[in-house]
C-alpha cells in the first residue's frame, strides 16, 4: 500500500528507502538519501521524509538510519504470496558454521498477513527458553525477523554466538557488547567481539503465539 498523494520527490526518496531495504537490510542514511539524489544537503532529504512521515507512509527517530516504512513493499525474500499473504520461512537449528537462512536450516514455510509486522521480516525463528518472557516473548513462540547486521541500543534481535541463535535486547558499550534478557532469572551476555565471534543476524520485528497444543 503507497499513500496516492506523494509529490515525484517524494516518491524518488519511498524508493531510495526501498532499495535500501531490499538491498542491504536497513535504511539509508540521510545523507545517503541526499547523494542518491542529488539534493544539496541532507536537511533537504529531512524535509522529504518529514513530509512522508506526515502521510503516513513513514517513521522516523533521530538515530543515524532511524527510518521504517509504515506500509513495507513487497521483495524477493519474504515475498508476498497469493491473497496479500507474507510467505515467510522457519529456521530451525542452526547449522554450525552456516548462515541461519541456509536451506538446510529451513524447516517449513508459513504465510501471515504483513500487517502483523513492524516492518518486512525476511525469516521466523523459534523461541527456545524463557529469558525473554518479560518482554512478553515466551517458550514456543515465532520472533519475526528482518535481516540486518546492524542494531541500536534497545532493539531486539536475533545474535549469533559459536553457532548458536539466541533472541536478546542489544546494548553496546565502547568496544563491548550486552545481550540483556528480559528476565531476572538471566543474567546478560557480555561479549568482546575481538574474541568472541558475533554476528547479529537480524531485528525482531513481530510475534507469532501458537495456539496451546500445537507442534513445536
Amino acid at each position: 500500500m503507497r499513500t496516492p498523494d506523494l509529490t515525484p520527490r517524494q516518491r524518488d526518496v519511498l524508493e531510495v528507502i526501498e532499495r535500501a531495504l531490499a538491498r542491504d537490510g536497513y535504511p539509508p542514511t540521510r545523507a545517503e538519501i541526499a547523494q542518491t539524489l542529488g539534493f544539496r544537503s541532507a536537511n533537504a532529504a529531512q524535509e522529504h521524509l518529514v513530509a512522508l512521515v506526515r502521510k503516513g507512509v513513514v517513521a522516523i527517530d533521530g538515530s543515524h538510519r532511524g527510518i521504517r516504512l509504515l506500509h513495507p513493499p513487497r521483495t524477493k525474500r519474504g515475498e508476498a504470496a497469493k491473497g496479500g499473504a507474507l510467505e515467510l520461512p522457519l529456521v530451525g537449528q542452526v547449522a554450525a558454521g552456516t548462515p541461519i537462512l541456509a536451506s538446510e536450516n529451513v524447516e517449513a514455510h508459513y504465510r501471515f498477513d504483513p500487517a502483523l509486522f513492524s516492518a518486512q521480516p525476511d525469516f521466523l525463528l523459534t523461541v527456545r527458553g524463557d529469558s525473554m518472557r518479560d518482554a512478553g516473548v515466551l517458550d514456543g513462540d515465532l520472533v519475526a525477523v528482518r535481516k540486518t547486521g546492524e542494531a541500536r541500543n534497545g532493539q531486539m534481535v536475533v545474535a549469533r554466538i559459536d553457532d548458536e541463535a539466541t533472541v536478546k535486547t542489544f546494548e553496546r558499550r565502547g568496544a563491548r557488547v550486552r545481550l540483556l534478557p528480559a528476565n531476572s532469572a538471566y543474567a546478560p551476555i557480555e561479549i568482546d567481539p575481538a574474541q568472541t565471534p558475533l554476528v547479529v543476524e537480524g531485528l525482531v520485528v513481530g510475534l507469532v503465539r501458537r495456539a496451546p497444543g500445537s507442534a513445536r
